[in-house]
């Protein structure tokens, strides 16, 4: 994809782009002796109807859901450990409430199930051949069955299928419905969108505490402040370099103690450090290593099983540098190329509506993406967003799970109003149940009901089919005709003012007259 642009030498159309230098063999191997890694991305939308389609393929009796041990996470540690000791009046040093909730982390707290993973029985074997079978979370009412064991245990012996339902995929089409623009047909090699991995220059706003010097806010794989960072640190000026960054990201051991440091400290670039698994083979193949020599590195160092003394010494004999062979010995995962490029091209197609279509990209962010609100600092303008922002970061580890959630939310809001554009509030008639309708005229977007706190989907899906059938006559009717929408529901759309001129009662009373 980073080719400059070419036209064909026999009829004089530019030229397609679409290459990553993916070798075949990181699929099956040279010989054909691997076992394939399967990974699907569908919207999270169709995802029910692609595993239902994977189990009518395969039989109901050979496909099993992947079962996962869910631990003790270091957050929620921290939380038993505070309140086991606020209960006892027990007062300890930090360093000892840090040993406590080191104690506590990893240890098993229920089962799960892995979030698209399907194991898949040969005909001719059956799951108890390989391990028990479970409800997850011990719910005798569900009807998914999952392996007893942890997936890992067993991902060697049996096939995994990674089905796995993305945001992006949703956001995509929603940006097409919106714009008329089919989203495989916008420039991967834009040089505007790539900018945004560098600066802000093409969103026109300048960069501060909260966006950062970079556009990569909200984009899918680059929004997180840690990756945001490595942005940064890399200052990415292609498309290989993108996909370089996501194996990074993804990878265990590959960036922070390995890369960055090679980086930051011994001057080398992206493109001499390891980042994906691929890069392994492709490099040792051209200091003149066997291609299955090669191969069978690549697979030891990404599982993090390290080098062998052996393989080290062939290493150095073909002058492979010892930062290289060291680097190699850090890693304790490593992303596949494919993978990453896959990530990459959703990205810079959603980055293509960041910078082109502006109002429908942030409409897709806060309908799709965006999971916690808060009305009244997103209609106050960007100072009271920046206020609030600082309010939960002043909490530190003690804000809740939505709170931190809400930063999410509030750092794109105040992007959006810096670029210019603005909310409207709550309508009773013109908000939709959960999407932020653009409002083109007013470069707006239109809360809708699922914005207001306590206010359900459900309970904005049905307020938004009624008032179809004709409009409310009070809140008394509102109530009456939608039996979904609370008392709750209620005081938010009076609190966001969606009621006025609504009378309370149909009764009507001799003042109204």
């Amino acid at each position: 994809l980073d080719l400059p642009d070419k036209s064909c030498p026999v009829c004089g159309e530019k030229l397609d782009k679409d290459g990553f230098n993916i070798p075949f063999e990181t699929f099956l191997g040279f010989d054909g002796d691997k076992a394939p890694d399967i990974d699907l991305n569908f919207s999270g939308e169709y995802q029910a109807l692609a595993h239902k389609h994977t189990i009518e393929m395969f039989g109901e009796e050979n496909v099993f859901r992947a079962g996962t041990i869910a631990t003790v996470a270091s957050k929620t540690a921290f939380g038993y450990v505070k309140k086991y000791n606020e209960e006892r009046g027990i007062v300890v040093s930090k360093a000892e409430e840090n040993r406590r909730i080191i104690g506590c982390t990893g240890v098993k707290r229920t089962t799960g199930q892995h979030p698209g993973g399907l194991i898949v029985v040969p005909r001719h074997k059956e799951i108890y051949d390989f391990c028990p079978v479970q409800r997850p979370a011990d719910d005798l009412e569900t009807d998914i069955i999952t392996t007893h064991v942890d997936y890992h245990s067993i991902d060697e012996n049996l096939l995994k299928l990674d089905l796995l339902g993305k945001d992006d995929p949703t956001i995509l089409r929603y940006l097409e419905d919106q714009t008329g623009v089919p989203a495989d047909k916008v420039s991967l090699h834009d040089p505007n969108v790539l900018e945004l991995f560098i600066s802000n220059k093409s969103i026109g706003i300048e960069s501060d505490d909260i966006t950062g010097p970079n556009g990569a806010l909200g984009i899918p794989e680059y929004g997180t402040s840690f990756v945001r960072q490595m942005l940064v640190d890399t200052q990415p000026k292609t498309i290989a370099d993108l996909v370089r960054i996501s194996g990074l990201s993804h990878g265990t051991d590959v960036w922070l103690n390995n890369a960055k440091d090679l980086i930051l400290e011994q001057g080398l670039s992206l493109r001499d450090c390891i980042c994906c698994r691929d890069d392994i083979m492709d490099y040792l193949i051209k200091k003149g290593l066997e291609p299955k020599l090669s191969f069978t590195i690549m697979e030891s160092v990404r599982k993090g099983r390290k080098l062998k003394p052996e393989w080290e010494e062939v290493m150095r004999e073909k002058g492979v540098p010892e930062w290289y062979i060291g680097s190699c010995n850090k890693i304790a995962y490593m992303f596949p190329k494919a993978h990453a490029a896959a990530y990459v091209v959703m990205a810079l197609r959603i980055a293509w509506f960041k910078v082109y279509e502006p109002l429908a990209y942030y409409s897709s962010f806060f309908s799709i993406k965006a999971k916690a609100f808060d009305p009244d600092a997103m209609l106050a303008g960007d100072a009271a967003v920046i206020a609030r922002i600082a309010e939960i970061r002043a909490k530190g580890r003690e804000a809740s799970a939505i709170e931190e959630e809400l930063v999410r939310t509030l750092e794109i809001t105040h992007e959006f109003l810096k670029r210019g554009f603005k909310f409207l509030p709550v309508d009773l008639y013109a908000s939709d149940a959960d999407r932020f309708i653009i409002c083109r005229e007013e470069n707006a977007l239109r809360l809708p009901f699922a914005a207001l706190p306590g206010f359900g989907g459900m309970a904005g899906k049905e307020l938004a089919a009624e008032r179809e059938k004709g409009p409310f006559l009070s809140v008394e009717d509102l109530s009456r005709r939608c039996s979904k929408v609370n008392s709750v529901c209620i005081a938010a759309l009076e609190a966001a003012g969606a009621l006025s001129g609504l009378a309370a009662s149909n009764q009507m009373t001799l003042f109204e007259l």
